[in-house]
């Protein structure tokens, strides 16, 4: 069953820098190199002072097992620096649908 992952990282609603954002998504290479189950990815800012990342995984052990691999070792300089901050909201759910054109 596909699900939505979703993240949601407060920062200040005139700040629209995304360093550690970018630092990231260089490390995961997911663009050139995409993990098994991802569908969507998605990242920005709503307007109201949050940065939310959304994907839509093909299940939920793919996301937990790009979540404690890759997405853990492309973290770990960041946390270990103490750059690193952690989503203020995280959940997940499963989707009733979905349509891929």
């Amino acid at each position: 069953m596909s699900i939505l992952m979703v993240q949601e990282f407060e920062v200040e609603e005139d700040d629209l820098s995304t360093p550690n954002y970018d630092s990231v998504s260089a490390r995961l290479n997911v663009k050139g190199d995409p993990p098994p189950g991802l569908i969507v990815h998605t990242a920005g800012f709503t307007g109201r002072g949050v940065f939310r990342i959304a994907n839509v995984w093909e299940s939920e052990e793919d996301w937990q097992r790009f979540r404690d691999g890759r997405l853990a070792e492309a973290l770990k300089p960041m946390m270990e620096s103490g750059d690193g901050t952690p989503p203020s909201e995280e959940y997940t759910y499963q989707l009733h649908d979905l349509i891929k054109p």
